[in-house]
């Protein structure tokens, strides 16, 4: 809601009515859902709606795709928060494939952009932010095994989880129009092991 704060009570109002359209929306589409549908499912009158969602279903689709996103790094947890050893980098790597399998060649996030016109200011906003947190996730990530496998080679960690989420981001492109997991996982592996490469000293034992 625009220039209000809202009571812990509004929140978790605002909040189910978010989860339960986007529980509809992955259920039917985002092209054949009506704020009815959403209505229905979160047991929640015309006048709430519009009182949390001034601006109708351009407004609730954005939260939901706020949401969505919110969701793409939260399935990685707790994995994505704690990158420290290089199998800690195997169980997230396991994580995001096991993640977009299922999945598969559907994407809620992305079809919720099309509806509400992916160049628009709100819908942007939510993808930079998306991206800038996984970036800054992973950069932390490389940060901490750095730290862990002692001194090695130097790298641009920034570069580095910059190239690795945008790998991560080719392999869902295609799985999304193959149905296939493939490129994603060659896209990790190899991310992985690059990194694995660089960051231990040369010739030292490979801890796990």
């Amino acid at each position: 809601m625009r220039g209000r704060e809202l009571t812990a009570k509004g929140k978790a109002t605002r909040g189910r009515i978010v989860a339960g359209a986007a529980g509809v929306l992955r259920e039917r589409g985002v092209g054949s859902v009506t704020l009815d549908d959403v209505m229905a499912r979160t047991g929640t009158s015309k006048s709430q709606l519009f009182h949390y969602f001034p601006d109708g279903k351009d407004g609730l689709l954005l939260a939901v795709a706020r949401f969505e996103a919110e969701q793409v790094l939260e399935d990685q947890q707790p994995y994505l928060g704690r990158l420290a050893s290089w199998e800690d980098w195997e169980r997230w790597r396991d994580a995001v494939i096991a993640r977009y399998e299922a999945q598969g060649d559907t994407c809620p996030l992305g079809s919720l952009f099309l509806q509400v016109g992916r160049s628009t200011p709100g819908a942007r906003a939510i993808v930079v932010e998306l991206m800038r947190k996984w970036q800054e996730s992973l950069a932390a990530g490389i940060r901490a095994v750095q730290a862990n496998v002692g001194p090695g080679t130097d790298v641009d960690v920034d570069a580095r989880a910059a190239a690795l989420l945008a790998a991560i981001q080719g392999g869902v492109s295609i799985l999304l129009s193959t149905g296939r997991s493939a490129h994603l996982r060659a896209a990790l592996d190899q991310g992985i092991a690059d990194l694995r490469r660089d960051l231990e000293p040369a010739g030292a034992a490979r801890p796990r």
